[in-house]
């Protein structure tokens, strides 16, 4: 089962399905927090979905596939690929329709 570890300062690590870091790390973890447990299940495209939504609501602003830059770890290799502005806009046109209905 995948995983990520957020390390600390003094080298403490505990494992995440979810983790944020920075300015509004705290607001992001909030918000992470609320979905971790259906989260367990998501695809790929679910788990790349909620980070995007919670990256805006956190900043509190909606934004292109040119505003922002996606990375995504997949497969068993867990091989490391950014998005293309088309791959993010395709993942920003399926938040807004799920949003509309």
């Amino acid at each position: 089962r995948p995983q990520v570890f957020k390390v600390d300062c003094a080298g403490h690590y505990l494992p995440f399905y979810g983790a944020a870091a920075g300015p509004k790390e705290q607001e992001a973890m909030n918000f992470l927090e609320k979905v971790v447990e259906e989260s367990k299940e998501y695809s790929a495209n679910e788990a790349t979905r909620t980070a995007i939504v919670c990256l805006g609501n956190v900043l509190g602003s909606d934004f292109r596939g040119t505003e922002i830059e996606v990375g995504v770890v997949e497969g068993k290799n867990g091989k490391f690929k950014v998005l293309s502005q088309e791959q993010i806009e395709e993942h920003l046109n399926a938040i807004a329709e799920d949003a509309d209905s």
